[in-house]
C-alpha cells in the first residue's frame, strides 16, 4: 500500500526573518521544557567525508529530538566541506511518523544557537545581571548577545578577540544596532574583569576562559569548541555549578560522541579537579523546574552548550508553525511504501 503525504519544503529566504529573537528563545525554553519531563535526544552522529589527498576535515554530522507534548520528532543535518556549511532539518508528526516539514537552515541556524545561550542564561544567571563579557566576535558572539538583550536588562558589554579590527568592528555595529554601550578590550582578562555574564565563542582548540578571574556571582556561557578542543579551563568548571546541554556530553561512550563530547568536563575530571558526580543538571532539568537553577547570587555557573537536536526541532516547528499561518512554503509529494505478507 502506497500512503502519500504533502511535505512542506520551507526555503531560506522564506524563514531568514519569519521569527523574532524572542521567539526563538521561547520556542527553545519550551523543548528544553520538554526535554527535562522525558523528552529525548539522541547523541550525535558524525562520520567524514574528507578524500584520501584532502586535508580538510569535511564531515556530515546529524542529531535528533522528539518533543512529545508537542507531538513532534526531527532530525538536524549538516555537512561541511572546505568553506561550505549546509543546513537542513526535518520534521516528523510523532503520533503516526508522517514526514510534515523539510526546512532550510541556512538563514537561522546562527540565531538558533544564539537562543540557546539566551536560554541557558536565563535559567543561570543572576536575575540583576547587566554586563557581558564576550569572548569571540564572530556570528555566534554577535547571535547570542542579541538573544541575552531578550531575556536581562544588559548595558554595557566588553568584547575581546585576537584580531583587534574584528573585536573593534563587532563593538562598533553591535553597539548601533542593540544601543547598548559595547566596547572593543585587549585581552581576554579585562572582558572577563566585572562581567555578570561571560560567553566564549570561539574556534579556539585551547582554553580561553581562566576561571581564577572570575567574580562570585558570575554566568559562563560556553558555545564554542567541544571533543578534544575546549575553551574553558579546569578552573572554571571545578568552581562551577555545571550544567551541559545534555548529560551524556559528559559520558561518551564510543569515538563518535566523543568528537561531540563536553571537552571541558572531561578535561577537569582526568585531571582530577572535580568528581564524576560534578554534573549539577541538563539544561532541561532546570527549565523543567526538576531542579532549582542558580540558588545564591554568589555561586559560578556554567552552561556548557555543545548543540542538540532539541533546539533545532523546537525552533523548526515554531517557523513551521508561523509558515503556515504566513502561507509560505511549496508542497512536496512523499510516499510511504507498507508491505504486507501473508503469512
Amino acid at each position: 500500500m502506497l500512503v502519500m503525504s504533502d511535505v512542506l519544503y520551507l526555503s531560506s529566504r522564506e524563514l531568514s526573518e519569519l521569527a523574532s529573537y524572542g521567539e526563538y528563545v521561547d520556542s527553545i525554553t519550551e523543548g528544553y521544557r520538554q526535554r527535562g519531563n522525558g523528552g529525548a535526544a539522541s547523541s550525535p552522529t558524525t562520520i567524514s567525508t574528507k578524500g584520501a589527498d584532502d586535508e580538510y576535515n569535511s564531515y556530515i554530522n546529524s542529531y535528533m529530538a522528539h518533543l512529545p507534548e508537542d507531538g513532534i520528532a526531527g532530525t538536524y543535518q549538516f555537512s561541511v566541506d572546505r568553506d561550505d556549511r549546509w543546513y537542513i532539518a526535518t520534521l516528523y508528526d510523532s503520533t503516526n511518523g508522517e514526514p510534515i516539514a523539510l526546512l532550510d537552515g541556512g538563514s537561522w541556524m546562527s540565531t538558533k544557537t544564539g537562543a540557546v545561550a539566551a536560554v541557558g542564561t536565563d535559567a543561570l544567571a543572576r536575575s540583576d545581571a547587566s554586563t557581558v563579557g564576550i569572548i569571540g566576535s564572530g556570528r555566534v558572539a554577535r547571535e547570542s548577545l542579541r538573544a541575552f538583550c531578550e531575556v536581562r536588562e544588559i548595558q554595557r558589554v566588553a568584547v575581546y578577540s585576537r584580531t583587534e579590527e574584528s573585536r573593534e568592528s563587532f563593538a562598533a555595529s553591535m553597539e548601533a544596532e542593540l544601543d547598548k554601550t559595547v566596547v572593543p578590550v585587549p585581552t581576554e582578562a579585562e572582558a572577563v574583569s566585572g562581567a555578570d555574564i561571560v560567553l566564549t565563542a570561539t574556534t579556539a582548540p585551547e582554553p580561553v576562559l581562566d576561571g581564577a578571574l572570575l567574580d562570585d556571582g558570575t554566568h559562563v556561557c560556553a558555545m564554542g569548541q567541544s571533543g578534544a578542543q575546549r575553551e574553558l579551563d579546569d578552573t572554571t568548571v571545578a568552581r562551577a555549578k555545571y550544567v551541559p546541554d545534555v548529560r551524556s556530553r559528559t559520558t561518551p561512550s564510543s569515538h563518535q560522541e566523543r568528537m561531540k563530547s563536553a571537552g571541558a568536563f572531561l578535561s577537569a575530571y582526568q585531571y582530577g579537579e572535580i568528581a564524576d558526580n560534578h554534573v549539577y543538571a541538563e539544561l532541561g532539568d532546570v527549565v523543567a523546574n526538576r531542579v532549582p537553577g542558580r540558588e545564591s547570587d554568589a555561586e559560578i555557573t556554567v552552561f556548557d552548550s555543545t548543540g542538540t537536536g532539541i533546539e533545532t526541532v523546537a525552533a523548526a516547528h515554531m517557523l513551521y508553525k508561523r509558515a503556515l499561518d504566513e502561507g509560505l512554503g511549496t508542497g512536496i509529494e512523499v510516499s510511504s511504501l507498507t508491505e504486507s505478507f501473508d503469512q
